[in-house]
């Protein structure tokens, strides 16, 4: 037996033995009740049901649709929304983080649940787990109800313990479910690439995402709320209590609430709240009167078992559907994912478009913008051979428009979070999925398809101004179609054109980190 196979083989046994010990402290009970619930039907009785059937009556069949691309304006559909709801808000995140605007965001949760509406709270426990006691507070309350999603064994921080049990068990732990989903008694919903956090909603300053949400009302959001059931009903959705030895009692739910009324009026005198409060977003929303485009849309979702799953004809993967829509492309196809690893095949299905005259067209990170350098380091892989063959790449520069003039877009962040397809301008993939591995293979997710001629232009007037040279840098050959020649980086400093020869702006340090990684991480877990 070969020297490396030996220590491979002692490690294993370690880290067996350890998780052996982990599991056996482990306080979790999976016996715990979880009844089935569901999405309500009737929701034309609901005021958000009505005035919106109201909108789209002259459009029979069809959905109504908003692009959200500012922070802002996605919190206050949200909160809008929250504040709407009637009956139900189902909430489906991967990251709910700890800071101004997510508190906020749940606090009008609760407050709708204060009022008789059904909370339901589904988080994925990679970012849950630690918060065991908060979050079952939450859910103290008798309208509120909290599940997380393939929950680790091993509760608190993360630690030695939780490693130890991811690699005695990284088949199931490491797919997460990355869906974001925020819906209003089955009449509305908020669907895209924003997680519940301050840098999502332009809030946080200098690290702020650029990102993208559509809102929808009308018959789609039936099919969404369908997806939410089959994750909120799976068996890996554990209620919160199933990590408790003892509920948490109404006078701590009492304490949170007191709290997050203290931060909400502390948040109505910032600058933030302020100008939110100078747009019409939120009225127009509680009112029922905020304009839509009207257009055919399909849902699409992977099931709660993704990796495991057989696909069925009844289920609607993303990824062939998106592969189907690119390969019929006439035109024009604009990607857009802040984390871009085509593929081996990906990448022949682009090439051979470009081949045939389809402007390609990709905006994703740089390595200085990007929060993932080790993904960067996959994508890079693929740049020489998609230049080479006609496909056109942009990354972020960071940070390209951070004044105060500057019209919210998809270059309005210090990275770039949004992720959608425009095809020939008409048909659009919006949703929570980036074009990577990580999406394809194992984090679950979900995207609406849409055809609108409007929208379509609507995205790609952003992706244009996106990849101006001022906002992005175009990545070229120094010898066009030799995919062995080096790389060039064009863009544009105080309107005089500027060319790099190596990753512009990206520090040595993080040049070298995204190499080593890069070649040593596996392309399946990027």
């Amino acid at each position: 037996m070969r020297c490396d196979m030996v220590v491979k083989t002692v490690l294993r046994m370690l880290v067996l033995s350890a998780l052996a010990l982990v599991m056996g402290c482990s306080s979790v009970r999976y016996d715990v009740p979880r009844p089935p619930s569901h999405a309500i039907d009737r929701t034309e009785e609901t005021f958000l049901g009505r005035a919106y059937a109201s909108q789209l009556a002259a459009s029979p069949g069809q959905s109504g649709f908003h692009l959200l691309v500012s922070g802002q304006e996605a919190f206050l559909a949200r909160a809008a929304l929250a504040e709407s709801a009637e009956r139900t808000l189902d909430l489906q995140y991967y990251i709910v983080a700890e800071d101004a605007t997510a508190t906020l965001l749940l606090y009008r949760a609760l407050r709708a649940a204060q009022r008789g509406v059904r909370v339901r709270l589904l988080i994925d426990d990679i970012y849950a787990v630690g918060r065991d006691f908060d979050l079952a507070t939450l859910a103290a309350h008798p309208n509120v109800q909290v599940r997380v999603f393939n929950p680790f064994l091993r509760r608190g921080p993360l630690g030695i313990s939780r490693l130890l049990e991811f690699l005695g068990d990284t088949s199931r732990l490491n797919q997460r479910m990355h869906n974001k989903l925020w819906i209003a008694d089955n009449a509305a919903v908020v669907i895209g690439g924003r997680n519940l956090g301050d840098a999502y909603f332009a809030a946080h300053g200098v690290s702020d995402f650029a990102d993208l949400d559509v809102l929808a009302a009308g018959p789609v959001v039936a099919e969404v709320s369908r997806s939410f059931d089959e994750y909120w009903n799976s068996e890996q959705s554990v209620p919160i209590a199933a990590f408790l030895g003892e509920s948490p009692k109404s006078a701590q739910l009492d304490r949170i609430l007191s709290q997050m009324a203290a931060k909400a009026e502390r948040f109505r005198e910032t600058q933030y709240a302020q100008a939110l409060r100078a747009t019409d977003l939120g009225r127009l929303l509680r009112s029922g009167q905020f304009p839509l485009v009207p257009a055919r849309a399909t849902v699409l979702y992977d099931t709660p078992a993704k990796p495991q799953a057989e696909t069925t004809n009844e289920q609607r993967p993303i990824f062939p559907a998106l592969r189907n829509i690119v390969e019929a492309a006439r035109q024009e196809v604009m990607l857009i994912s802040p984390y871009f690893i085509p593929s081996e095949r990906g990448m022949g299905v682009l090439c051979a478009l470009a081949k045939r005259g389809v402007r390609v067209r990709v905006l994703t990170n740089s390595l200085a913008s990007t929060d993932v350098p080790v993904v960067h380091a996959g994508y890079a892989r693929y740049r020489p051979r998609l230049l080479a063959c006609g496909v056109a790449l942009h990354e972020l520069r960071p940070g390209a428009t951070r004044s105060g003039s500057a019209r919210p877009g998809l270059s309005s962040g210090a990275s770039l979070h949004a992720k959608a397809v425009v095809v020939d301008r008409t048909f659009m993939l919006s949703g929570s999925m980036n074009l990577d591995p990580r999406s394809r293979l194992s984090n679950t997710e979900i995207a609406m398809l849409i055809q609108s001629p409007v929208l379509g232009a609507q995205l790609g007037t952003l992706f244009d101004e996106a990849t101006s040279l001022d906002q992005a840098f175009r990545v070229e050959l120094s010898e066009p179609g030799n995919e062995h020649a080096p790389l060039a980086w064009l863009g544009q400093e105080a309107g005089k054109p500027v060319r790099y020869t190596d990753e512009p702006l990206a520090s040595w340090w993080r040049r070298l980190v995204a190499s080593l990684l890069g070649a040593l991480a596996p392309e399946e877990l990027l």
